[in-house]
């Protein structure tokens, strides 16, 4: 499991017209699935987000209660080593990574964050204003 954790002082996601997902003053996590991820790496997963210290002052949206908005990127495991055109083969199928994405929102949730989201195999507009910037890329290697 991957995610590309960013601060942020607005962002939301958008699905024809229609704002599905929004938060200010936050973390949006983009967040992409493997073929080895699990229950136990979305837990794993959910926890390191929780607790990043990227905030102001190495803070953590656990410590001061930032709210959170997650958006599957299936992307992140692209491939473009070779030519121009990337290859997906490591991104886990939409019918495993639904369930894992939102597996880490849920226990995100039962840690206490406020958790915003997009919506799985739409075509989404994800606009953000960055602060900072910060951005953490959190790589879990297939549950490691």
């Amino acid at each position: 499991m991957r995610a590309v954790v960013q601060t942020v002082g607005r962002a939301s996601v958008t699905v024809d017209g229609e704002v599905v997902g929004a938060i200010s003053d936050g973390l949006l996590v983009l967040l992409g699935v493997t073929h080895t991820d699990t229950a136990e790496t979305a837990r794993t997963m959910a926890r390191k987000v929780h607790e990043l210290r990227i905030l102001d002052d190495e803070r953590s949206a656990a410590e001061v209660g930032a709210p959170i908005l997650v958006v599957s990127q299936f992307t992140l495991y692209g491939d473009a080593r070779k030519g121009r055109r990337p290859s997906w083969t490591a991104a886990a199928p939409a019918e495993v990574a639904e369930p894992l994405v939102g597996a880490v929102v849920e226990a995100l949730r039962q840690r206490g964050a406020r958790v915003e989201t997009g919506r799985f195999r739409a075509h989404m507009l994800v606009e953000s204003v960055n602060v900072g910037p910060r951005t953490v890329l959190l790589d879990l290697c297939g549950g490691a």
